[in-house]
């Protein structure tokens, strides 16, 4: 069904703060919309209103034909206790709750309700559309095309991140929504499941929304941009992919400068002028008084008349200044400025594994034989899947190994970023999780550290694992700022960071001088950020790739 979706003077915020007002939006079929802005500028809350699970502090949304279907996938799949592989998918599809509807329609029918028949034929039109009576061939098929090789009895929560991953990736892959809404689908994806997202995004025919950080699949994937500007309370919208994007916004925001420079000087001019004026004016009138004799008529005439003018050329210099239309002084924008701490160095060799294997239930990492020497920047590559975490812990030593030795160096002080962002994922105020790795700081210390990583009063007495995921990498980042490290291990650090706050990461990288092992299937990360190794995991087995 060709269906649109149409936003009005959408406004909404949290509390006293806004977020956005006056947000009109359309999304026809064949759009692919791209929204962006800082984390927490309400991108995920606009997802929601359109999605009908939130409701707009004012404005309103529109679906046209009502009986569309809207699919809204939210940033981390939501795993279930006892929910299966498969029910994940039904649940995700829409299928679910489609079957739901058509069963109580099908009971009415048999019960003889009035009205059942029209019911009853909704129900299994949308059940049809939404691919019910397929969805279970098809599951199987996509899963297995996308290497999701667990059985679709398994318990989601038995998965591991890049699995789970895959099944969200299957779940839009098999959806048939008529409006698509996108939080975040580019997150623990791999190369090969990028290009799935980018190919199935790019041939869609109904209208959708995607927010992501994932710089290349904007690039290759949307046909206009909706910016949410926060700083400036502003919804900006650009024609043109995310390049054009770029360069618009850059001319946009340049040109805003300029017209406010324009604006405070011509002001500040004008307003020194009737300073000056005003000067004269009342120098004029002293002068009148003091010197004229009461016989010197036509002297006296002529100094009020002189100190007539200047009132009046201030009074209209004053109308001038009243004129001017205004102009707000563009606010200038949070930036996240970091650097990495730097420990002593460590010792030559950093971290060695000779003969290692790892061997969890089927999979088996290994044998590898890999030495990390003081300085490399070492790329880690491969499939979800493949052992890339794994290759680290054991590295790391955190992995029990089932032959073979692993070993890190002397004076090694490790800092990490993991997929999971563990260290604050349990129900300890920020503020104290935080602190338990810093003990040196004082609480306003780790407050002030905290508040340049925007993380300020209303999150750091939050339970840390209230936080959304882009708040929770914010304050692993800090962390690493806030103490010493020389071997640095990132998994994934750019899932849930903002486009801004990935570059800033990407030059805090470009300036560290320790040890660097670095997972990542941002595409412009690895290119950005200088490397001096390469290793590939492919299966369990560790190569390291020749430079071309």
């Amino acid at each position: 069904m060709s269906a649109t979706l149409v936003a009005k003077e959408l406004a909404a915020g949290h509390g006293d703060r806004s977020l956005f007002s006056g947000l009109d939006l359309v999304v026809a079929p064949g759009d692919v919309i791209g929204l962006v802005g800082v984390n927490g500028a309400g991108k995920s809350t606009l997802l929601r209103m359109l999605a009908g699970l939130a409701a707009p502090e004012h404005g309103t949304v529109r679906l046209t034909p009502a009986t569309a279907v809207v699919g809204y996938l939210p940033q981390e799949p939501d795993r279930r206790p006892g929910e299966t592989v498969e029910a994940f998918l039904g649940r995700r599809t829409g299928v679910t709750a489609a079957q739901r509807d058509l069963d109580a329609a099908t009971e009415g029918l048999v019960a003889g309700t009035p009205g059942a028949d029209d019911a009853y034929s909704v129900a299994l039109e949308r059940w049809l559309a939404l691919g019910g009576a397929d969805l279970a061939e098809r599951a199987a098929q996509v899963t297995e095309e996308i290497g999701l090789d667990v059985g679709l009895d398994r318990p989601m929560t038995a998965l591991s991140g890049g699995q789970a991953a895959r099944a969200g990736l299957a779940s839009l892959l098999l959806s048939r929504y008529d409006v698509f809404l996108l939080d975040e689908p580019t997150n623990d994806l791999d190369l090969e499941g990028l290009e799935r997202l980018e190919r199935f995004v790019s041939t869609l025919r109904p209208g959708t929304v995607v927010v992501s950080h994932d710089r290349e699949f904007l690039a290759r994937t949307v046909n206009s941009v909706v910016e949410i500007d926060l700083p400036q309370q502003q919804i900006n919208v650009y024609g043109g992919g995310y390049e054009s994007y770029l360069t618009e916004r850059e001319v946009a925001r340049r040109h805003a400068r300029a017209e406010y420079d324009e604006y405070a000087e011509t002001r500040a001019s004008l307003e020194a002028r009737a300073r000056t004026q005003r000067a004269w004016m009342e120098k004029g009138v002293k002068n009148a008084r003091r010197k004229a004799p009461d016989n010197d008529k036509v002297g006296k005439r002529f100094r009020t008349e002189s100190t007539e003018k200047q009132a009046a050329k201030a009074r209209q210099t004053e109308r001038m200044i009243e004129r001017l239309d205004t102009v707000e002084e563009p606010r200038k924008e949070w930036e996240l400025r970091m650097q990495i701490a730097m420990a002593p160095r460590s010792g030559a060799m950093v971290a060695t594994l000779r003969d290692a294997v790892v061997t969890r239930g089927s999979f088996t990492l290994g044998p590898v034989n890999l030495q990390i020497s003081w300085a490399d920047r070492v790329a880690v590559t491969g499939a979800n899947g493949s052992g890339k975490t794994t290759l680290l812990s054991a590295l790391l030593g955190r992995t029990p190994l089932t032959g073979g030795a692993a070993a890190l160096g002397a004076g090694v002080t490790v800092g990490e970023i993991d997929q999971t962002r563990a260290l604050f994922l349990d129900d300890t105020p920020l503020l104290d999780a935080f602190a338990s790795h810093v003990p040196d700081l004082t609480p306003a210390d780790v407050r002030t550290l905290l508040a340049k990583f925007a993380l300020r009063a209303a999150h750091v007495l939050r339970p840390a694992a209230t936080l959304s995921p882009g708040e929770r990498t914010r304050a692993a980042l800090a962390l690493l700022q806030a103490r010493g490290v020389n071997l640095l291990v990132l998994d994934e650090p750019t899932n849930h960071l903002d486009l801004a706050a990935i570059e800033q990461l990407e030059a805090a990288l470009g300036t560290y001088e320790g040890t660097l092992l670095l997972v990542t299937h941002d595409r412009r990360m690895l290119k950005a950020v200088h490397t001096t190794r390469h290793i590939r995991v492919d299966a369990g087995t560790v190569t390291e790739v020749t430079p071309a």
